[in-house]
């Protein structure tokens, strides 16, 4: 699973969140939550190989900078290449 948080100045704007809701709606196993009093998205995903790129180019389209929040990690090779993190 792939899970980002987004800031974008100037997301609170109506047409931005519909915009932004039927980019990210076009793209499956894609679920997000906007704090629209903040400019922030939080955004997961599915599919491991979502590309920042990708999200990136759909802010864009918008005429949004997307600021990824926190530190982006390349998706693993493999699933035998995590490792189960226990208390």
């Amino acid at each position: 699973m792939v899970e980002l948080q987004i800031y974008a100045a100037g997301l609170r704007a109506p047409e931005k969140l519909m915009g932004l809701d039927l980019e990210l709606g076009a793209i499956p196993g894609v679920r997000y939550k906007a704090d629209a009093p903040h400019d922030m998205i939080f955004l997961e995903s599915d599919d491991p190989h979502l590309a920042v790129e990708n999200i990136r180019g759909i802010f864009e389209k918008l005429d949004l900078e997307a600021r990824f929040v926190g530190q982006t990690y390349p998706a693993a090779p493999n699933p035998s290449a995590t490792q189960v993190i226990r208390p």
